[in-house]
C-alpha cells in the first residue's frame, strides 16, 4: 500500500479520499481550501473533503507549503482548485482525477461546460500532474455516456464514483506500477468556471440551449422583479396547450401556463423555487402566482 498525500475541496474529491483509503493506503495528510463562510453570520464551514478526512481520523490543512514537510510517495489531486506548483511537483510527483475526456475541456469546469456545449459523452482521466493546466500524459481513462437530460450534479456524482474506482484500480499495484501514461491527442478545449451571468436565462436564446443551462443546476431568471430558481426544464418545439391555456407564444420570456417562450421553440417549466420560498412543481407555482396575459419572466432588473 502507498503512502499518499491527498488534495481536494468538493464532494466529488470526498469520494477518492474514502476510496483510497477504504483500499488500505496511508493517508498522510489532506490538503483542501480554507473554511468558508456561509450567510451572515461568523459560521465557516469546512470544505466536503475536510468534512470527509476529520470524519476518517486524518491529518487536514488548507496550507500547501505544509506538504512540504510530509514523506510521501504520492499526492493525489481531485478538483483541488488551485494549481500546484512546479516546486512541489518537483519534490513530490503527483497524479490527477479529472471529470473529462482530456484535452477535451481542460480547466475548473469540466462537467459544466460538457453539458452546456451538448456533449453526449464524457468520461474520466487520471493524469500526472504537470505545472500547466491539465496537460500531462493520461495513466488511464473510462468513457461515460451523458444522458440525455441529465443535470450536471447528477452526472458530478457518477464521474465521482468511476474516478474514485479509477484511482484505486491504477493504485493496486504501488506507486511504482503506475505507468508513464500517453500523451494526449487531439485538440484541446478549455472549461472556465460559469460565471453568474451565464446561468441567468437569456429568453432570446432557443429552447434547447436554455434546458442545457438549467441542467447546470444554478439557472435564473426574474418574475415580478424577485429572481426565480429554474430547476429542472424541458425544451419543447412549440407551445403546447398547459392548464388550459390557448394562445400564441409571444415574445420571448412570455410565460402561457408553465411554457416560456423563447427564440426558437419553447421551455416547459417543471420545477421552481421563488426567493425565499421551498422548491415546487412549476405548476403549483404558476397557480399561486396567477399570472396575467402576456406577463413575462426576465423583464426588469431584480430587486435587491
Amino acid at each position: 500500500m502507498a503512502r499518499l498525500v491527498f488534495l481536494g475541496t468538493p464532494r466529488a474529491a470526498a469520494v477518492s479520499l474514502q476510496a483510497v483509503v477504504a483500499a488500505g493506503h496511508d493517508v498522510a495528510l489532506v490538503v483542501s481550501r480554507p473554511d468558508t463562510r456561509r450567510g451572515r453570520g461568523s459560521t465557516r464551514t469546512p470544505s466536503p473533503t475536510k468534512r470527509a478526512a476529520l470524519d476518517l481520523g486524518l491529518d487536514v490543512t488548507d496550507r500547501l507549503d505544509d506538504v512540504s514537510g510530509i514523506e510521501a510517495e504520492l499526492g493525489i489531486v481531485v478538483a483541488y482548485g488551485r494549481l500546484v506548483p512546479s516546486s512541489l511537483l518537483t519534490a513530490l510527483a503527483m497524479v490527477n482525477v479529472h471529470f473529462s475526456l482530456l484535452p477535451r475541456w481542460r480547466g475548473a469546469a469540466p462537467v459544466e461546460r460538457a453539458v452546456l456545449a451538448g456533449d453526449t459523452e464524457t468520461g474520466v482521466c487520471l493524469m500526472r500532474l504537470e505545472e500547466t493546466l491539465d496537460t500531462g500524459p493520461v495513466l488511464a481513462s473510462r468513457r461515460v455516456a451523458i444522458g440525455e437530460r441529465e443535470h450536471v450534479s447528477a452526472l458530478t456524482d457518477r464521474l465521482a464514483v468511476i474516478g474514485a474506482e479509477l484511482l484505486v484500480d491504477s493504485l493496486a499495484g504501488g506507486v511504482d506500477a503506475l505507468r508513464a501514461g500517453s500523451p494526449q491527442r487531439g485538440e484541446p478545449t478549455y472549461a472556465p468556471k460559469v460565471l453568474p451571468d451565464e446561468l441567468r436565462l437569456d429568453w432570446a436564446l432557443p429552447a434547447s440551449h436554455l434546458e442545457r443551462v438549467v441542467r447546470l443546476d444554478r439557472a435564473w431568471t426574474t418574475f415580478r422583479g424577485e429572481r426565480l430558481l429554474v430547476l429542472d426544464a424541458v425544451a419543447r418545439p412549440a407551445l403546447l396547450p398547459s392548464h388550459g391555456d390557448e394562445g400564441a407564444p409571444g415574445p420571448p420570456g412570455t410565460l402561457t401556463g408553465t411554457s416560456v417562450a423563447t427564440g426558437d421553440g419553447v421551455l416547459e417549466l417543471l420545477e421552481v423555487q421563488a426567493a425565499g420560498k421551498r422548491p415546487v412543481p412549476a405548476s403549483a407555482w404558476w397557480r399561486g402566482v396567477r399570472t396575467q396575459p402576456g406577463e413575462t419572466l426576465g423583464n426588469g432588473e431584480q430587486r435587491r
